[in-house]
């Protein structure tokens, strides 16, 4: 009898070893698959924060004054330094500068070089917004579409007249933030219309959305004046040619209004990482967080594309670099962008009218040869991860 009830209870138990084994594999491969957006963000303190910002700064005024060599005239650094810096001819043991260089330094190239800084930050600073709202590494204002409605909303203004100024700014960088603001909102609906936001679903809306409103441009650009037209297809390209102090003075009251505003809602999207029921639980308030974030998005990517034209992927490879490299807490990621995206657009637009001089290539050309393959490569790790 005893013997019998031992052969029940092994009989008994044997089903349930393998079934808590499997329970506890189970929940060891969730831990390992749980996305890193639920894990919490590194906070970084005030002494590393301002050492970073610092060390960017040097770097981005180093980065600035090596790019001021190169051009169809290259420019040696014993020219160069005494005409930036006054102070150091008596070092450099001169005292004239040849006007012809110093017109090339102070009326082309230092607004140029300023305009790709201005324009380089804006772009990064809006991608690692937008992947840190969205919670999409993939995110980037020229991959969902929203250059695409900046650049029509300029392009309306530009073929009809529209543009002009109020209150001496330009009203072109808003109706190219109209046309922003209005793609990212289609975008947005159309990706959390069913069981929350989509990535994919983001990106084929925004890759649609891109198609559709590149082609209306194209339309507008057809029918407009021969010489018009030409200008429009070159500013669509990416176009950092020409700008004079009114434009750059513009533009930046338009960056630091828009970077300022995603600075702000830095801490915000720090909990926003942890997902959306957590930040709510924590007392951030995530409607207004994300219109905050969709405005910002679009006043400086109108902004932008209305002096600059569409230059892509810098907004989707430096905040990766930053993540990487410094930190994922958006205090120090936002800014740090900014920096990052300002160098390595100064570096395109130096390979662009550099590499077949006398003549010029888009430098939307330069971030799309870079880019194109970083963002293949994302989308083909993103889908691995998807597929464990």
């Amino acid at each position: 009898m005893s013997e019998r009830v031992k052969n029940g209870l092994s009989m008994a138990s044997s089903p349930v070893q393998p079934l808590s084994r499997t329970c506890a594999q189970a929940e060891a491969q969730a831990t390992e698959r749980a996305p890193r957006r639920h894990q919490p963000t590194p906070w970084v303190g005030p002494t590393r924060w301002a050492l970073w910002m610092v060390v960017l700064l040097v770097l981005s005024v180093l980065v600035g004054f090596f790019c001021l060599r190169f051009g169809t005239k290259a420019i040696s650094f014993s020219e160069l330094v005494p005409l930036v810096i006054p102070g150091l001819r008596s070092v450099w043991e001169t005292n004239t500068v040849d006007p012809i260089t110093s017109t090339i330094v102070w009326q082309v190239r230092v607004p140029r070089i300023v305009l790709a800084f201005l324009v380089g930050g804006s772009l990064a600073t809006v991608g690692g917004a937008l992947q840190a709202l969205l919670r999409n590494p993939l995110a980037d204002p020229y991959v969902i579409g929203v250059s695409s409605g900046a650049a029509l909303g300029a392009a309306v203004a530009i073929l009809f007249g529209v543009g002009g100024s109020i209150g001496g700014l330009s009203t072109l960088p808003l109706c190219a933030f109209v046309g922003a603001l209005g793609s990212l909102a289609i975008v947005y609906v159309l990706a959390s219309r069913h069981s929350g936001l989509s990535m994919y679903t983001l990106l084929l809306a925004g890759v649609v959305l891109n198609a559709i409103l590149s082609a209306v441009i194209m339309f507008l650009t057809s029918i407009a004046e021969p010489s018009r037209a030409f200008g429009m297809y070159a500013w669509l390209m990416g176009n950092l040619t020409g700008p004079d102090p009114a434009t750059l003075g513009t533009l930046t009251v338009y960056v630091a209004i828009g970077i300022g505003m995603m600075v702000a809602q830095a801490r915000a999207l720090n909990l926003l990482a942890l997902g959306e029921e957590v930040a709510r639980s924590l007392g951030v308030d995530v409607e207004r967080v994300k219109k905050g974030i969709f405005v910002s998005a679009a006043l400086l990517t109108g902004a932008v594309v209305a002096f600059s034209g569409m230059i892509g992927f810098v907004g989707l490879i430096v905040p990766h670099m930053i993540r990487l490299a410094v930190s994922a807490d958006h205090r120090l990621l936002l800014p740090a962008s900014c920096f990052v995206g300002g160098m390595f657009l100064m570096v395109a637009d130096t390979v662009a009218r550099t590499v077949v001089s006398p003549g010029e290539i888009p430098v939307g050309v330069i971030t799309a040869i870079v880019g194109g393959p970083i963002f293949l490569y994302l989308l083909v790790q993103r889908s691995r991860r998807s597929a464990l």
